[in-house]
């Protein structure tokens, strides 16, 4: 899988470490019930299909990415540095 870095270009895959889902979490509150602290620790979608996720650049600029991608396909649709993917761009 390639991922074209808005900073450095296209690069293979394991240059970046994926982060997960780029989707806001709801911490529970801290008096929370230890069933919703299980569910925000440790359950996630695993779609099929088309996802927007957080990568770090590790082994080039750095960067923060928000890749959308198919995970059905690995095609990639798109990358945008994370702090302009606030507005919901990718």
């Amino acid at each position: 899988m390639r991922i074209t870095c808005p900073i450095c270009g296209e690069r293979d895959r394991r240059e970046f470490y994926y982060q997960g889902d780029a989707v806001a979490l709801r911490r529970p509150d801290p008096d929370g019930t230890p069933e919703d602290w299980d569910a925000y620790l440790h359950l996630r979608d695993n779609p099929a299909g088309v996802t927007r996720d957080l990568w770090y650049h590790e082994t080039g600029c750095g960067a923060w990415l928000v890749v959308t991608r198919n995970t059905v396909t690995h095609e990639v649709l798109g990358a945008v540095l994370a702090r302009d993917a606030a507005g919901g761009a990718a």
